[in-house]
């Protein structure tokens, strides 16, 4: 700690951090190299479904704040949300290691450093790697999310919206990835096309555009992560027995090739989490807070309609007490339209070694509000474990922008190891809940169940018709018959009487909001 007296600059920022009610401990104020331990950063608590940004190029020291602000919160009774990209979150619900180096940041920051783990869970999508599995059936996902994931273009994403709205209609549940190709098979089929004309806008080779996607989908293994059990959303409300709030971890490093599954994954959470929770306004604390990492992969190539639905989801989904901090590398990867929304910010070193960087750090100062600080050359020489950070004050008026050099977190900063992890899975409740998946009948059992037999003889007036039933399947097949899938599909001769009989079914269409996504009752 320095001997010199508090320079003013120091002291007028930490007045604007002297918030009166419980607030989370950023770290201390920065100048010239030197932090300030009496000056301390805060977040208050009852702000943060006010939603946030985490940025900073590669190596930053962005995961620690995360795991920083995360454990603080659980400590608060708030349940928290992550998603561990790299493995190495894990490490959330165990006790730190001392060491000197994190003894010196404790000094350096007046941090009463002490190790303590977080109560935590640990989920994966489709079980695909350690976790317990989670799955989405595919009518809840909806179309505008799984459009996202097929990289479908706006023309294609509009005409799925058109098959699910057709399904909704004819009660051909959609649950597993086989039940949607399905029903595209029979639209695309010559038979289906009087169903077809019905549904209008779908053309025959659109169709077969996203067959194809869907099959691609299939072949990487995706088909895992659509189906049931489907995961309760509700999962992620939960505080331990001790009042902290659990720590949800999504393990991602089995799909971490995937980016575009996962990120659409996470906006999927956030859809049903806004579908299913009831307003309750500002509160004390939020109800969870969700890390969205490597937000840049959901806005990517997004169309119109999808970033609208994430502008909406975002604006609207603090009223239901859930905070939102988008972490990724600048403030221009994410919409203005969303950027405005995010009233927290901890913004880590930016590089500018071209001219495309140089751009990016200037797009970054712009986003600041004024200070007394060169804001270009601040961010570009921050150390590991620094940042510039201005939040709202309990009032909701932004903070005097303050260079912050960080607490270290108490848990360990690292993964927690396999065998560790996998017992903290196997301990879980919700394992038993989630672990096996389940095949009911659905579209796919429908469609195939609705023709006579081929060689079944005549049956009398009035009589009853023999039909072929298909086997149930655990997963779908890679290869299904000489021409795939959808060969078998539109060869098969119980598709092809779908087409007599569909007109007639009465279903029950389901009420669907934001992504196309359904509403369930819990």
């Amino acid at each position: 700690m320095s001997s010199d007296p508090t320079p003013p600059a120091v002291r007028e920022i930490a007045d604007g951090y002297a918030f009166t009610g419980p607030a989370l401990d950023l770290g201390a104020v920065l100048l010239d190299g030197t932090a300030y331990p009496d000056a301390q950063v805060r977040i208050p608590l009852g702000v943060l479904n006010r939603h946030g940004l985490v940025a900073g190029a590669t190596g930053t020291g962005k995961t620690k704040t995360l795991q920083l602000i995360a454990e603080q919160l659980s400590g608060q009774g708030v349940p928290v949300f992550l998603a561990d990209i790299k493995g190495d979150v894990s490490g959330i619900a165990a006790p730190g290691a001392p060491s000197e180096r994190t003894g010196a940041r404790a000094a350096e920051v007046g941090q009463r450093w002490s190790p303590q783990g977080c109560p935590a869970e640990f989920y994966s999508l489709g079980g695909q790697g350690a976790g317990i599995p989670v799955r989405a059936t595919v009518t809840s996902f909806g179309p505008l999310l799984l459009a996202k994931v097929l990289d479908l273009n706006e023309t294609q994403e509009s005409s799925l919206s058109l098959v699910f709205h057709y399904a909704d209609g004819k009660g051909l549940e959609l649950y597993d990835l086989k039940d949607l190709t399905a029903v595209i098979a029979f639209l695309a089929s010559p038979e289906g096309k009087e169903e077809l004309r019905t549904i209008g806008g779908l053309s025959a080779a659109t169709a077969g555009v996203i067959l194809r996607a869907l099959t691609v989908l299939e072949n990487e293994g995706a088909g895992a992560f659509f189906g049931e059990p489907e995961f309760d959303t509700a999962e992620l409300l939960r505080t331990a027995p001790d009042g902290r709030g659990v720590v949800s971890v999504l393990e991602l490093p089995a799909v971490q090739d995937r980016p575009r599954l996962f990120s659409t994954f996470l906006m999927w959470l956030l859809a049903d989490l806004y579908q299913e929770l009831p307003e309750v306004g500002d509160l004390d604390k939020p109800k969870l807070v969700f890390f969205f990492d490597e937000a840049h992969l959901l806005f990517k190539g997004a169309s119109k309609a999808f970033l609208e639905a994430i502008t909406q989801t975002v604006r609207l989904i603090r009223s239901k007490g859930v905070g939102i901090f988008f972490v990724t590398q600048t403030p221009r990867d994410v919409p203005s339209d969303v950027l405005a929304q995010l009233g927290n910010r901890v913004q880590h070193a930016l590089r500018a070694f071209t001219p495309d960087d140089a751009k990016a750090l200037k797009a970054t100062v712009s986003t600041f509000p004024r200070s007394s600080y060169d804001l270009g050359a601040v961010l570009t020489s921050l150390g590991t474990g620094e940042a510039v950070v201005t939040v709202l004050s309990e009032k909701g008026a932004p903070t005097p922008v303050a260079a912050t050099r960080l607490r270290a977190p108490q848990s360990l900063m690292g993964p927690i190891g396999a065998t560790a992890l996998q017992a903290v899975v196997d301990a879980s409740p919700l394992t038993a809940r989630y672990r096996d998946a389940i095949d009911r009948e659905s579209a796919y059992e429908k469609l195939a169940a609705r023709a006579p037999r081929p060689q079944a003889a005549p049956t009398a007036p009035g009589a009853s018709t023999p039909v072929e039933r298909a086997p149930r399947r655990e997963a779908p097949r890679e290869k299904e018959g000489a021409g795939g899938l959808l060969g078998s599909l539109l060869s098969n001769p119980t598709v092809k009487s779908f087409a007599r009989s569909a007109g007639k079914q009465l279903g029950q269409e389901i009420s669907r909001s934001l992504f196309g996504t359904s509403k369930r009752r819990r």
